[in-house]
């Protein structure tokens, strides 16, 4: 027997190399995702500033939080102005406590742009469980950073991201930390990932039931998982059925939304037993299988590789494709939260079916896809979210004059103004939105912004131009008005005194 024989293959110094040589290997990797991680986050956030500064960001939903923020911070929790003109604890719209958490940071930076730069960063780091997620479930940390890469590519992470802003998004992130920590029976840090989610929205504890599903099944952890799933369906009951209500005083406003399969969730429920047809009927129209493939297409339709998790995306897709609104069934908006971190984690797991050999180039594809489509379809300056039928063009220093406009409102004033100036003017106890104005004492009017409080839903519509000019001509002439500026088709009332 030969002295090469009686050795291991590799000697220790061997061994200690081959450590290093692995330990460099998943730092490079690392580093990369991280950059990319800072990289995507600083040039969301420049473009978001961008919008604000010139006036493309609307009170709903940038103003919507900040003004809500802005109440907690002076003692007043999550107290906001409905679009009817309604003063209102958002309690009783949304069930999302999680807003409240960027208070301190309002703080120490009193801006809308802080609101946006944290969701921009909290959905950035989304990508860090995708790479775990993947390198355990692939074995290479070339896949899982690509797979990572990928997920800040994607266009609809990214539409996410600078939709500013909505703490469901917060739900992206936190529902992938939640799924690695259970993915590792990690129980106790994915109950404090799986508590903060919930708090994102009233719809999460659906979406964290089928998760605990999920674990119940295809893990095996029956008790545990069972446990999840009652304790995320009991969250969604008391917040839907006993919150909402008691903050608001009667039933959710969105159920208006689903009218047409029954309007409330037993309504729903009955519909589905009593005229299956029109449950079917809503759930294949042609935005929702749109929907479904602009979904897929990123990924190509690779999570059907871990169908299991994939599936814990249902609950939350079947809410979108039952609204009549069609927002829910586009993936740019925020609807997308609890879907969009089910499909990439399902990529991640299920690529591991494929052979060695072939994980890193399918990686490789979904980033070069991902990266297309982005292009595509990303927010990315030139490429418009949808078009606007009553839109007119805002001509060169129209945002200057709109500047001028926000400047003349006292900050403690109540004030009454159309969308997208609105945005400006959140950081106050009353923000109507035209043509609401209560007890105003100011009035500002964009004639270019036709986006108008709706007195159902708490929501706006679309209207001509000519009824917001309208509304500004009844102003300047019922006599309890002066105008403050007239200038580029923008107009400041300031209330006379009585």
């Amino acid at each position: 027997m030969t002295a090469n024989s009686q050795t291991s293959p590799l000697s220790p110094s061997s061994r200690t190399a081959s450590r290093i040589v692995s330990w460099c290997d998943a730092r490079r990797w690392a580093l990369l995702v991280s950059g990319a991680l800072v990289a995507w986050s600083l040039a969301l956030f420049l473009l978001v500033r961008s919008q604000y500064t010139s006036f493309e960001l609307g009170r709903f939903d940038l103003g919507n939080m900040v003004q809500a923020v802005w109440s907690t911070a002076q003692g007043r929790p999550l107290e906001t102005t409905m679009a009817g003109g309604e003063q209102i604890t958002r309690l009783g719209v949304h069930v999302d406590p999680i807003l409240a958490l960027v208070t301190p940071l309002w703080m120490l930076v009193p801006s809308p742009l802080t609101l946006a730069a944290v969701q921009i960063a909290a959905v950035s780091l989304g990508a860090l469980p995708v790479f775990w997620l993947a390198r355990k479930h692939l074995g290479s940390q070339k896949a899982a950073a690509l797979l990572a890469l990928a997920y800040l590519a994607s266009p609809w992470i990214a539409w996410n991201a600078v939709d500013a802003m909505h703490p469901k998004t917060f739900a992206i992130p936190l529902f992938l930390f939640a799924i690695w920590f259970l993915d590792n029976d990690r129980l106790g840090a994915f109950a404090a990932a799986a508590v903060a989610t919930a708090a994102c929205g009233e719809l999460m504890g659906v979406t964290i039931a089928a998760l605990g599903l999920w674990y119940a099944f295809a893990r095996g952890r029956r008790r545990e998982g069972l446990a999840i799933a009652v304790a995320g369906a009991a969250w969604t009951a008391v917040a839907l059925f006993v919150i909402v209500p008691a903050f608001s005083g009667d039933e959710s406003a969105y159920y208006g939304l689903y009218d047409h399969v029954g309007g409330s969730p037993s309504g729903i429920l009955e519909t589905a037993f009593v005229d299956p047809g029109a449950i079917v009927s809503a759930l294949t129209e042609g935005r929702d299988v749109l929907f479904l493939f602009l979904l897929a297409a990123p990924l190509l339709g690779l999570f059907v590789l871990a169908p299991g998790m994939a599936l814990v995306a249902a609950p939350q897709l079947l809410v979108n494709a039952l609204a009549d609104s069609g927002g829910p069934a586009d993936p740019r908006h925020h609807y997308l939260a609890g879907v969009i971190p089910f499909l990439f984690a399902a990529v991640a797991i299920g690529l591991g079916r494929l052979a060695p050999d072939r994980r890193v180039p399918v990686s490789g594809i979904v980033l070069g896809v991902s990266l297309m489509l982005a292009v595509l379809l990303g927010p990315w300056p030139g490429i418009e979210r949808e078009p606007i039928r009553y839109e007119i063009e805002a001509p060169r220093g129209h945002a200057e004059v709109l500047r001028r406009a926000v400047a003349l409102i006292p900050e403690d004033a109540p004030v009454s103004a159309t969308n997208k100036v609105g945005a400006h003017l959140a950081a106050r106890e009353y923000l109507f939105t035209v043509p609401v104005v209560r007890h105003a004492e100011w009035i500002v009017v964009d004639t270019r912004d036709n986006w108008v409080s709706h007195g159902g839903l708490p929501f706006l519509v679309e209207r001509p131009p000519a009824e917001v000019r309208a509304f500004s001509e009844r102003i300047s002439q019922s006599g309890m008005w002066e105008t403050a500026l007239a200038e580029d088709g923008v107009f400041v009332f300031r209330r006379l005194s009585r």
